[in-house]
């Protein structure tokens, strides 16, 4: 409805994915926060029992079990920048449109959630070794 109402707002020629986007997004974060005011408490995580597929062994689907789990423990920033450019597969530019922030802070977003995401393995792999 919002996109509706908006559309003469919407250049021509810029990716409309992420002007839908970026929109979504605005959204999303004002409802975080009227109820982080309210204290309504917070939105769950992503529902992990609907991840496996069926045409991956089982020892697939519980690695992309954790790696799901430690990309949604990140911080917000890191998670959706993360979810934009590795799940998504938009480009670090097209990624830099929609969160509204210069490129320069995705690279580092990148960067520290791929240090914490490592950071996180290397626990894992030393508890059950341990």
């Amino acid at each position: 409805m919002r996109a509706l109402e908006n559309a003469d707002k919407f250049q021509p020629g810029s990716s409309l994915d992420a002007w839908l986007f970026t929109m979504t997004r605005r959204v999303w974060l004002n409802e975080k926060r009227a109820e982080r005011i309210r204290g309504a408490g917070a939105i769950g995580g992503a529902d992990l029992s609907d991840l496996p597929a069926p045409d991956l062994d089982t020892e697939t689907n519980i690695l992309a079990r954790q790696v799901l789990s430690q990309v949604m423990a990140l911080p917000e920033a890191q998670r959706s920048t993360v979810l934009l450019v590795y799940v998504e597969g938009y480009k670090y530019s097209e990624a830099a449109e929609i969160l509204d922030i210069p490129i320069g802070t995705i690279m580092s977003r990148l960067a520290s959630a791929r240090k914490k995401l490592q950071s996180a393995t290397q626990e894992s792999e030393t508890r059950s070794n341990g």
